[in-house]
């Protein structure tokens, strides 16, 4: 298949290209290698996937020293030509969304960023599919669009009107968008509500990452709703198996589907909304607990009030996921904190 992936330099799209490639697919990537974070992290990733230069020029495409089979652009999803021009030259099968104004305390910093990136970006890819004849599109949604719910396991069939982020808003608008698309237009659409993704070259924003930065340092932790969370952490390689999976399997029309009961996580349109976690939520304690172990260092902890914007658990229900596309998610986390532990010392040289 010929996919495109946006988000190419971020934590799961670079993932998702490295499975996407081992398979046989010809990817596109693009990014706009934003500061966010930390660019040395995006450009390390870049180069793992054969793409050595640093100084990237905007909309040229540079190919892997790896392989033919992936190419990369410098494009910013706001840029509607340019992403147009991408389409029409490339024709591609499939398009994996996975680039977003990501972070949901970050969003009360600087909300403008969330609607230009995941608002206005999300209507270029969009348009881009429909004027294009795209097959299937795979977007990434969040588990942050349940806001308030209290009904666990969180299941795809549930109310999800009431988020308390407006990165969670922005999410659910993608959905809404989508449907909107594959209703009018036909096209074939899966949103994908990710749950708390961790591993190997993960975001420097993510729990992972700044309890083991702040632990190796000597510094002090931040844990909030005084340790009684719970999340359902989800290794990247289980979240990029589920994805490839979906790719494979674009949506249909739902037959039974009816306007009286409205099944808001499928549609009469080519429409779906999938969960894809471990469907097992962790306490956060116990997750710290787990990384002090693999770096033999006891964390000091700051315990602090709920954050603004956070929710006290999430838990995936990933029963359809398993049903019907043989998602089997593999990985807990003792064995997924050492191998990330691993990789944040070497690639630090701690």
């Amino acid at each position: 298949m010929r996919i495109l992936v946006t988000g190419a330099a971020g934590f799961i799209g670079f993932h998702l290209i490295q499975k996407l490639l081992s398979r046989g697919d010809d990817v596109t990537g693009i990014d706009n290698i934003n500061d966010y974070y930390d660019v040395n992290l995006k450009f390390g990733r870049l180069s793992a996937l054969g793409i050595g230069i640093r100084d990237l020029q905007y909309n040229v495409s540079y190919y892997s020293e790896n392989t033919d089979s992936f190419n990369f652009v410098k494009v910013d999803l706001t840029d509607k030509l340019a992403l147009n021009a991408l389409f029409l030259k490339h024709n591609f099968d499939a398009v994996c969304n996975l680039a977003a104004q990501a972070g949901v305390r970050y969003s009360l910093i600087n909300p403008q960023a969330y609607l230009d990136s995941n608002v206005q970006g999300f209507l270029n890819i969009l348009e881009a599919c429909r004027n294009n004849s795209i097959k299937h599109l795979i977007y990434a949604s969040s588990s942050s669009v349940y806001g308030l719910s209290k009904q666990m396991p969180f299941s795809t069939r549930n109310n999800v009107d009431h988020p308390i982020s407006l990165y969670a808003a922005s999410k659910k608008s993608n959905e809404l968008m989508a449907h909107t698309y594959s209703s009018l237009f036909g096209i074939p659409s899966t949103g994908l509500r990710f749950f708390t993704v961790y591993g190997p070259w993960g975001r420097p924003d993510m729990a992972i990452f700044l309890f083991t930065k702040a632990i190796v340092e000597g510094n002090p932790i931040q844990v909030f709703n005084n340790g009684n969370m719970r999340r359902d952490f989800t290794h990247v390689d289980d979240i990029v198996d589920g994805i490839v999976r979906v790719i494979d399997k674009p949506p249909h029309h739902n037959r039974e589907w009816t306007g009286d009961r409205p099944d808001p996580s499928s549609s009469s349109a080519p429409f779906k909304i999938l969960n894809i976690g471990r469907g097992k939520p962790v306490k956060l304690l116990d997750f710290i607990n787990e990384i002090e172990n693999c770096l033999g260092l006891t964390a000091e902890k700051i315990f602090m009030p709920m954050q603004d914007g956070d929710v006290e658990e999430t838990w995936a229900d990933i029963t359809e996921l398993i049903d019907e596309y043989n998602y089997r998610p593999t990985i807990e986390v003792k064995q997924g904190i050492p191998e990330f532990v691993k990789w944040y010392r070497n690639f630090y040289r701690i």
